[in-house]
């Protein structure tokens, strides 16, 4: 689980990519073409004539020679290309009815291989590592072009481009959207053995991140004093930070839990952590030392202590960056079939977010070199009493708990929900909180089951109407604590938008959301109300301006996380040929080098390298970005929500718009594009908000 890709994986991925690269679709003349187009025009009237020109063009794109000659794409247009809006409109109807059928079943038979590797179900074995990695859709696109029903919907509906949408989206009928996504599904022609070498290194990946825990009461301090409880078992990133953030309700030993934990954080991200340290019932860590030694204090439940325990303090060395390096080469293999966007980091801005790259980036620097970057980390800097840390970055000062602990909401939340079970039957009863009407909240609730997840929890939805989406969250053996809570309610929000995005979109083409930046959004909404929905907490005009500074704390610390990524994904561009301790030096350097040119002038700390620890980096190919981007538009959402009397209609209005380009959709949404500005904008109005109250 700790160790790099095998050797014999590796190899397969270069194997793998020679032969990509020499993969070349095989021409169809343009003489071949231009007779064709008359032909078509002949036969169906000048009128067709454009549409065949582009149709074929598009077929003869992606046409290879295993596919036949030019006689048989001549035959192949001449079937299928469809000049009767009758024809088209029956191609586009039973291509919709079979996609959303094959996207459907493939994701359930997808879940349950992945059942044991993704569910807290007892111990993983070897075969449950290979079903996680197998995936049973990487010969659905080579059978759609093999049976031609790929180059029938090539023939007859546009292929467009980003600037071409972004262009004429606005004036598009529904039906004109709904085609353009048809399309899309079958713009790249990439090969079944290509997509199951990219699921296989995103597998092996993500059980490396799902494994990667700390046994916090056995991590020692500074001191060597032994300062958590038993029990915490803590999954890197997202457990380790959110532990950090309860901490700063223990005025006793908090701050030296923090540093002990962003000491361990810096260890894991350079690699000096000792392999027998992670997940250990029995072995001690000392991360400001590097000690390791056999435990004095084993917790209740857990095994004995090996009489022939090893104790060693061999480091991890480079395993993180080898997982990370083989989701680059398996991305890689992809490039050769995608010209349009021959590279990962293409196809994320340009095709999944629909976003240009330099768009995103000035968003994010936007929000970093705000003056009010400096204004409210110097409030932090006064509300701590003390120079500000890096570890900092992650403080939840501004969200107003009331007069709650961390350890008095685990006990509200335990008590609540002691089982998956009883969080789902509760369903119902938050989204009729959140205002939903109470039978869209029956019917909402009835479409999400609850799992108990391995790692730190996620939303998978479904792809088939009438299926249900799984919330995924970790539920310990005393109950669910609020962490688990937090994370359930915002993986709820992420439920609710896909149940309503694909039950009561008009075509199931659009479902969803534009981009994953805007499914997040809707679960911060959700998330930002966690304590409202159990009844603790009312909102007012100061709980307002703090969770303003709140959003824009976090927005600005994930920014930095998330131009690391970008960075990362760009040296290992310019750098194909590295080696896991190559790129474990780039990744440093590129976390140093943003921490000190946006954080550093706030933070009065230079050379932290905590932004690069993020697990997300490792397993999940780019997708950063799109937390600071969800910040940016829930926030957006969230104005618009203040002059609504309810949530839950007005999040159901926006999530059945489906997936249209960002700013098309946010401006059926709330009115405007995309952007920083009025997060920005409510920042500085809360800091004076706060100054006039004092």
């Amino acid at each position: 689980m700790r160790i790099a890709l095998a050797a014999p994986v590796l190899a397969a991925f270069l194997t793998l990519g020679a032969a990509v690269t020499a993969a070349v679709p095989a021409a169809v003349s343009p003489e071949t073409l231009k007779s064709l187009e008359d032909e078509l025009a002949g036969r169906h009237g000048e009128e067709a004539r454009a549409r065949a020109k582009r149709g074929l063009a598009q077929a003869a794109s992606l046409w290879r020679a295993s596919d036949g000659d030019g006689a048989a794409f001549a035959e192949m247009a001449r079937t299928y290309f469809l000049a009767d809006p009758a024809g088209r409109d029956a191609l586009f109807n039973r291509m919709q009815k079979v996609l959303e059928s094959v996207d459907g079943h493939l994701l359930e038979v997808t879940r349950d291989l992945r059942e044991h590797s993704d569910l807290d179900r007892g111990e993983i074995l070897a075969f449950d590592e290979v079903m996680a990695g197998w995936d049973p859709s990487a010969h659905v696109l080579d059978d759609l072009f093999g049976n031609r029903l790929a180059f029938a919907v090539l023939l007859n509906f546009p292929l467009t481009r980003l600037p071409e949408r972004l262009e004429q989206g606005p004036s598009w009928s529904r039906r004109e959207w709904a085609e353009a996504r048809l399309a899309q599904r079958f713009g790249k022609r990439i090969p079944a053995e290509v997509n199951q070498a990219v699921s296989e290194a995103s597998a092996d990946a993500s059980r490396y991140v799902a494994g990667y825990n700390l046994r916090v009461h056995h991590l020692l301090d500074e001191k060597g004093r032994r300062l958590f409880p038993p029990g915490k078992r803590l999954l890197s990133h997202w457990n380790l930070r959110d532990e950090i953030k309860a901490c700063y309700g223990d005025p006793k030993d908090g701050l030296a839990k923090q540093r002990t934990i962003a000491r361990a954080m810096e260890r894991i991200v350079n690699q000096t952590i000792p392999v027998s340290a992670i997940d250990s019932a029995w072995i001690d860590w000392n991360p400001f030392t590097n000690e390791v030694k056999a435990t004095t204090s084993l917790e209740p439940g857990a095994p004995p202590i090996p009489k022939d325990l090893p104790v060693f303090v061999s480091p991890e060395t480079v395993a993180r960056y080898a997982k990370l390096l083989s989701t680059y080469r398996a991305a890689r293999l992809v490039d050769p079939y995608s010209p349009s966007t021959p590279s990962l980091i293409a196809r994320r801005f340009e095709e999944d977010r629909e976003l240009p790259e330099a768009r995103v980036r000035a968003m994010l620097e936007g929000v970093l070199f705000s003056p009010v970057f400096a204004e409210v980390g110097a409030l932090v800097k006064k509300r701590l009493g003390r120079p500000l840390e890096p570890f900092d970055v992650w403080y939840p000062g501004f969200r107003d708990r009331g007069p709650y602990t961390e350890a008095q909401l685990d006990a509200i939340t335990r008590q609540k929900y002691p089982t998956p079970e009883a969080f789902e039957k509760d369903i119902p009863r938050i989204l009729g909180d959140l205002g939903f009407p109470e039978e869209r909240a029956r019917a909402i609730a009835s479409s999400i089951v609850v799992d108990p997840a391995r790692g730190s929890g996620h939303a998978w939805g479904a792809a088939r109407r009438g299926d249900k989406a799984h919330l995924r969250t970790r539920v310990g053996p005393e109950g669910m604590d609020y962490k688990g809570y937090n994370i359930a309610v915002h993986e709820l929000g992420h439920n609710v938008e896909q149940t309503v995005s694909l039950n009561l979109v008009d075509h199931t083409l659009l479902s969803g959301v534009p981009n994953t930046a805007f499914t997040e959004a809707i679960a911060f909404v959700f998330q930002e109300r966690d304590l409202e929905l159990l009844g603790l907490k009312k909102g007012d005009a100061k709980g307002r301006a703090l969770a303003t500074l709140n959003t824009y704390w976090g927005t600005a610390e994930i920014a930095g996380v998330a131009l690391v990524d970008m960075a990362v994904w760009h040296w290992m561009y310019r750098n194909p040929e590295a080696t896991p301790a190559q790129l474990q030096q780039a990744v440093l350097a590129s976390a140093r080098q943003i921490w000190n040119r946006y954080y550093a002038p706030v933070f009065g700390v230079k050379d932290s390298t905590i932004l690069a620890i993020y697990s997300h980096m490792i397993d999940s190919f780019l997708y950063l970005p799109d937390y600071p981007l969800g910040h940016l538009i829930a926030f957006q959402v969230e104005r618009h929500l203040e002059k609504e009397t309810v949530v839950g209609p007005e999040i159901e209005r926006m999530a059945k718009q489906g997936r249209l380009t960002p700013d098309l959709w946010m401006k059926g949404a709330v009115g405007a594009p995309v952007g920083p500005e009025a997060l920005l904008q409510a920042t500085s109005e809360a800091l004076a908000e706060l100054k006039a109250d004092r």
